[in-house]
């Protein structure tokens, strides 16, 4: 007993002197991406020592030897992190370990984890989408997923993208719909998607291949966008969250370098007027005089407008082409008894100002295991760059989920939109009068934009509307030139003018789920969206152009329903190793348009858009439209320890746009994954995950217009009796779906202890069977008709990567890019279509594109610029050789006057097109910058273009590019730019024109700081975030002022509405 007393003493002595040189450390685990604690996170000393888990707040005390200088933290899901103890209280934030083949992605009528799932699609978040500032949501994915390209030809508010692409293009026939598929929930989406609030928003999902998109049949030809919506989450407390900010709207592209001092501008075109008459044999004296005595008031000759005060009896430009030193600017004119300066406005300036941006989010979400809730409301002003442009959004929505019983669950959800759109009318056009862009980009920087008084006081009239410069001789009596849009003035327009779309979107989903029979499951959604507009257009009376008609007002109205219903029955069964499951289903979609427009002119009074305050009745129009879808599916999984997986999906599907006895196709993909990672020959330390899969499948394209299947006619007036006009395209019943074969097979990866995370694909697509135009002799009395016939193909490889370079407890580094290569080939041609060779390729040309048999889609066909005649300053071309036989034995240089050759010239697709990015945070405070960006191709720079060409009689007026003052001259004969010469004729389309596609865009830039948790809490706050976010930053492309994102085609114009650049302040709360 002694004995036993002495071993316990030593014992108790010996653990008193360990625990006498040990020492106690404390703190918190908690997630870098949100600073939520991470409870039973487990700690375990490095050199020795018991491990201890987390609590419930994700607290812990150990106690560590004295000689322990480090701890390992681990956590499921997590990044293990070994952190230095620096002291007695630590706080340790552990990154997501991005398990890329657990994750959950959305797939077509359902969910499957991404170890399961054989096709290929790119996940954006929502924390990603909330970094951005777009009112519409699919802005957001610019750069952000591989094999997708974002288009935007306008800027104006409210506005989404003008195209998307996802992995090329898969039909020449510009009828033919090239968009992938829109998603919202698990229903396809027709409706207006700048409706759906952003922030709403819980993830999109760009999925690419048949796998993925084969049960959608028809309509996944082109690819398909999930858009996901938030609910309350699983496990998840009641959660209140505030949103709101505040920002600046301001032009997000720069101005053509174009000559703006007018000036200088005078100077130019008298050189051009001076060259003109040399070359008609005049000395230099004489040309000199005649160019002054022409260049202002000259019939075809004249830009109408002096703004310069010259000395009598002295000339406006010397000899020397430099305007008179004596000549001051602003000039005072009487005409008809009213005093008239007359001074020039940067036109442009005073189109584009800055503006306001608000938007302010709320919404509550919570969940049970017995059901979850959500519920928003969200608001957003967005005022455009240009008077009276804007967009407006109410949006609020409620959706909730509830299992009512074990073997039932129930969920509805509804939202409701209001939105105001104030748009700029002639977006993009060149001529029309009601874009102020086209004259504001296009005018010399010698005319007034406003009618100015004696004391240089901007005139307005009697109902205190600013009175601006149409050009037409109210002005001083001074008249613009064609070349400067005489008789108009588009910003004038703008501004007193009413082009207002005020819209309700409702759309509403009831689900009810019953599981029975253990393995099964049936589940009934159905969803009805309904979009109301109405549309109104007032053209003021008292200025422009709605003078004469004494004012105009029109009014249109649509309604779009689209009503869906899904019935789809599950099966699930595991055994053993083995999983297997099946899905069946039916889906029929409707869609029904109907619209309703009017006109009148003479108006009442001048700002009430209705028909009932204008007397004189113009046009009437109504119609209604309508689209049916109907599909049955299949689709069934297999995976055998959940390493070796395989899919099989089939659709057969009928669609309205054919006749009856082609509204039926067949729709099938197959797939399979391989995780290699879980082989036992695969055992390598920095390989945590590695998985290889492939898959094919077609589908088919219904994207066209209606009624092509038959012959359409027109109800026409004649002699105030009906009568009909029939289309001169013939209808042809047997036209049927465009059908895409599409082969995928890839890698996703994990490595370095998921520091490095990717996949890499490789990809063809087959569209068989293209519509085609094809014309009709004329004896038919039709133009065309459409048939399937022609091949496409675009193949090439995406890749993804996301890697992690540091994490730490301070600090975390995160990089992200993705990257596609493109090769796009049209592969057949009907004979019809193959009239022309040209470089060994058979096709047909028109509006400087060929469309042949081997050549990418958008191939430009244009005269080749061949440089400057150093003798004579003429534009040179390169014309082909001929022999008697027809071959081709060199190339000469010949002026556009020798009948120069056409030639091929690339195509304006992108080779390479992507985005990149990083994020990094350190403590409280994170920083995230995106890019987008596109290599190769070429686009027509249109404006460029305009700006270089010499004046001649119908273009007089027009601005100029600086590049013009280094034209060819006696003096400068190396120059690559002909001779600055009044009335030179020359070929405008040539590749002298054609300009890189390449560009690179800072998309958005965040800069945010959490407030620490003890602070917050201490005034009820579970978290408040501050933020900085910048939108449409800046973009490099290789002109200034060029912007190659407008079209996929290569089109380009700078007379659309600028990209809005936005910087924004802003903070979020959550209680």
């Amino acid at each position: 007993m002694k004995k036993l007393f002495l071993l316990l003493m030593t014992v108790v002595l010996a653990s008193a002197v360990a625990m006498a040189q040990n020492r106690t450390v404390s703190g918190t685990v908690v997630s870098a991406a949100d600073d939520e604690p991470l409870p039973g996170a487990a700690v375990q000393p490095v050199g020795g020592g018991v491990c201890v888990a987390t609590d419930v707040d994700g607290n812990f005390t150990i106690s560590v030897p004295k000689n322990v200088t480090k701890l390992t933290v681990s956590y499921i899901g997590m990044i293990a992190q070994t952190v230095d103890i620096t002291s007695d209280k630590l706080v340790i934030k552990l990154q997501n370990a991005a398990n890329v083949l657990d994750d959950v992605i959305v797939t077509a009528y359902g969910q499957s984890t991404r170890q399961a799932f054989t096709g290929t699609a790119a996940v954006v978040s929502a924390a990603e989408i909330e970094k951005t500032q777009v009112s519409n949501v699919l802005n957001a994915l610019t750069g952000k997923a591989p094999g997708l390209q974002v288009f935007n030809s306008s800027g104006q508010p409210g506005s989404g993208p003008s195209q998307m692409r996802i992995r090329g293009v898969s039909s020449v026939n510009s009828n033919v719909d090239n968009e992938p598929l829109i998603v919202l929930d698990g229903v396809p989406f027709a409706g207006v998607i700048s409706a759906i609030n952003p922030n709403d928003v819980e993830s999109l999902t760009v999925s690419t291949d048949a796998a993925a998109n084969a049960l959608y049949g028809a309509r996944g030809a082109n690819g398909v966008i999930f858009i996901t919506t938030k609910k309350g989450k699983a496990g998840q407390q009641a959660t209140v969250t505030l949103d709101a900010k505040w920002g600046a709207n301001t032009r997000a592209t720069q101005d053509y370098n174009t000559i703006k001092n007018p000036a200088l501008y005078y100077e130019t075109y008298y050189n051009s007027l001076s060259n003109y008459y040399q070359s008609l044999g005049m000395s230099p004296e004489t040309a000199c005089r005649q160019a002054n005595a022409q260049m202002i008031y000259g019939n075809g000759t004249g830009l109408g407008y002096q703004v310069y005060n010259v000395p009598d009896g002295e000339l406006f430009i010397g000899m020397n082409g430099r305007m008179n030193p004596n000549a001051t600017l602003g000039r005072l004119v009487n005409y008809n008894g009213q005093d008239y300066y007359l001074t020039p406005d940067n036109w442009l300036d005073n189109t584009y100002s800055s503006s306001l941006r608000q938007e302010y989010n709320l919404s509550v979400s919570s969940a049970t295991d017995k059901g979850d809730f959500y519920a928003s409301f969200g608001y957003l002003k967005n005022e455009g760059i240009i008077k009276n442009t804007s967009f407006e959004r109410f949006a609020g929505r409620l959706a909730a989920n509830s299992q009512v019983k074990s073997w039932l669950k129930v969920g509805a959800d509804m939202s409701y939109t209001h939105y105001e759109n104030k748009a700029m009318s002639g977006d993009g056009s060149t001529t029309l009068t009601s874009n102020p862009l086209a004259m504001a980009v296009g005018i010399a920087p010698i005319y007034p934009m406003f009618l100015r008084d004696g004391k240089g006081q901007i005139m307005t009239n009697q109902v205190g509307m600013i009175l601006y410069d149409y050009g037409n001789g109210e002005n001083a009596g001074m008249s613009r030139p064609s070349g400067a849009s005489a008789g108009s003035n588009g910003m004038s327009y703008t501004r007193y003018n009413t082009n207002l779309t005020t819209g309700n979107s409702i759309n509403a989903t009831g689900i009810i789920e019953i599981r029975f029979l253990k393995d099964f499951k049936f589940t009934s959604k159905n969803n009805v969206y309904l979009d109301e507009k109405r549309g109104q257009s007032l053209t003021n009376p008292y200025v422009g152009s709605g003078v004469a008609t004494g004012g105009a007002v029109s009014v249109s109205h649509s309604r779009f329903t689209l009503a869906t219903y899904q019935q789809l029955l599950n099966w699930n069964h595991t055994f053993g190793d083995h999983n297997v499951s099946a899905l069946f289903g039916h889906e029929n979609s409707y869609q029904r348009k109907s619209a309703l427009a009017a006109d009148r002119t003479q108006l009442f009074l001048p700002d009430i858009a209705e028909l009932d305050n204008a007397v004189v009745d113009g046009t009437m129009e109504s119609y209604t439209s309508s689209y049916n879808n109907e599909g049955w599916l299949f689709q069934g999984q297999y995976d055998y320890m959940s390493k070796y997986f395989g899919n099989v999906s089939f659709r057969r599907d009928a669609s309205s746009k054919f006749h009856p006895k082609h509204r039926w196709g067949n729709f099938w993909s197959i797939g399979g994954a391989w995780i290699l990672s879980k082989e036992d020959f695969l055992h390598v330390d920095w390989i945590n995950e590695l998985k290889y899969k492939i898959s094919y499948g077609e589908q088919g394209n219904d994207g066209i217009s209606s009624y092509l299947y038959t012959n359409r006619y027109t109800v026409v007036n004649v002699g105030d009796k009906p009568a009909i006009s029939p289309s001169t395209v013939k209808g042809n019943p047997n036209i049927t779906w465009e059908k895409n074969g599409n082969f995928n097979t890839g890698i996703e990866f994990s490595l370095f202890n998921y520091r490095l995370t990717g996949e890499i694909d490789y990809y063809f697509r087959k569209t068989t069977g293209m519509l085609y135009s094809k014309p009709l002799a004329a004896s038919t009395g039709y133009s065309n008709i459409y048939e399937n016939f022609g091949n496409m193909t675009n193949q090439g490889i995406e890749l993804q990567l996301n890697g992690t370079p540091i994490s730490t407890r301070d600090w975390t580094w995160d990089i992200h890019m993705n990257l596609t290569y493109l090769r796009n080939r049209v592969t057949k041609l009907p004979d019809t279509n193959k009239k022309m060779e040209v470089e060994g390729y058979q096709g047909s040309a028109s509006a400087g594109k060929f469309i042949g048999e081997g050549l990418p889609m958008y191939t430009w066909y244009c005269y080749d610029w061949a440089g400057v005649d150093p003798n004579t300053g003429e534009g040179l071309y390169w014309k082909d050789i001929v022999d008697a036989n027809g071959k081709v034995t060199g190339r000469e240089k010949v002026t556009y006057k020798g009948d120069p050759t056409q030639y091929l010239n690339g195509s304006a697709l992108n080779d390479v097109y992507g985005g990149f990015g990083t994020t990094l945070s350190w403590k409280d405070i994170d920083f995230s910058v995106d890019f987008a960006y596109g290599l190769g191709g070429k686009v027509m720079d249109s404006s460029y273009k305009g700006y270089m060409m010499t004046p001649n009689a119908s273009g007089v007026g027009g601005a100029f590019h600086a590049d013009v003052l280094n034209s060819w001259s006696p003096a400068n004969p190396n120059s690559d730019i002909p001779r600055w010469q009044f009335g030179d004729e020359d070929i405008s389309t040539s590749n002298r024109f054609l300009t890189s596609a390449s560009y690179l865009s800072l998309q958005n830039i965040n800069l945010g700081y959490t407030l620490p948790r003890n602070i917050t809490k201490k005034f009820f706050v579970e978290k408040l975030r501050v933020y900085f976010a910048a939108e449409n930053v800046w973009l490099w492309s290789k002109r200034q002022g060029l912007d190659p994102r407008q079209d996929i085609s290569g089109a380009t114009t700078n007379a659309y509405y600028s990209p809005i650049r936005t910087l924004t302040g802003g903070l979020t709360l959550t209680f």
